[in-house]
């Protein structure tokens, strides 16, 4: 664990995998709530956590140096449901490059529990991890100019729904009508790091 200086107020901490973050960030989120942390912000990424308004940077970084960190908890019981449409542009080549075919490929997605490692690229876009890493795909050659909100999408280890159209080089596989970034809903974001997520297949795929 290394903890990197940023700004007045601020570390960035760098982790060996994501496992070590999301268990890192779990801790951190512990320790704000106890009271034992004073800190504005806890953002986690892949591999960081980046902790924003802290009082003694320096202090806590010497902390962190010399403490470890226990593995995440077990994760909350309620699962965030997705109805999907496994009717994604791309459902074909990531079945040639699983050496499966599309309808084993949403089987396999389908039967998968995913939880959000971290939040990012745009509101309510949430990483989801759980699939094996032999399922691991590689993004798109030449990124889409435009791809549609509600879109399914595998790029590397992740899983991710776009919540509005932009741009984007992940595989397509499927389709939402699920809300993932509404201004007028609290909290507005239906994913957050930790949240279980499981996709249900609708319709036909």
């Amino acid at each position: 664990m290394r903890a990197l200086p940023v700004g007045d107020d601020a570390l960035l901490v760098e982790v060996s995998s994501g496992e070590e973050a999301q268990a890192l960030h779990a801790e951190l989120l512990r320790r704000r709530a106890e009271g034992a942390l004073s800190v504005r912000e806890i953002v986690p990424a892949a591999r960081t956590v980046l902790l924003d308004g802290l009082a003694d940077p320096a202090r806590l970084a010497s902390e962190l140096a010399a403490s470890r960190v226990p593995p995440a908890p077990p994760r909350a019981r309620d699962v965030v449901e997705l109805p999907v449409r496994y009717d994604g542009p791309d459902l074909e080549d990531v079945a040639a490059h699983w050496g499966v075919s599309t309808r084993e490929v949403a089987r396999i997605h389908a039967g998968t529990e995913f939880s959000v490692a971290f939040c990012g690229f745009a509101p309510g876009f949430g990483y989801l991890t759980g699939l094996p890493p032999s399922y691991d795909v590689p993004r798109r050659a030449t990124p889409r100019t435009a791809v549609p909100g509600g879109a399914v999408a595998l790029a590397g280890p992740y899983t991710g729904v776009y919540p509005r159209s932009s741009p984007g080089g992940w595989q397509l596989i499927g389709t939402t009508d699920t809300v993932l970034w509404d201004v007028t809903r609290v909290p507005a974001a239906l994913l957050s790091p930790g949240t279980r997520v499981r996709f249900v297949p609708v319709g036909s795929s």
